[in-house]
């Protein structure tokens, strides 16, 4: 029983970090999108903001967690 909860948790943390990375990319997507709009729409920097905060969200678990991406 102790094993199968230990492979869930890893399985768990790899998900964490994946997701990290993607909202990584998302991020920096759409602050490019942003910096060279004229005039951003309400609903682009709502975006960003969203994914702004799950970044933080995720970066703040996996200290939580002591999970590294090394």
């Amino acid at each position: 029983m102790l094993k199968s909860k230990k492979v869930k948790k890893s399985v768990l943390d790899q998900d964490i970090l994946t997701s990290i990375q993607q909202l990584k990319s998302e991020w920096d997507h759409l602050e490019s999108i942003m910096y060279r709009s004229i005039e951003p729409s309400e609903k682009g920097q709502f975006d960003l903001a969203v994914t702004k905060a799950k970044y933080l969200y995720l970066i703040k678990e996996a200290k939580y967690r002591s999970i590294s991406a090394n």
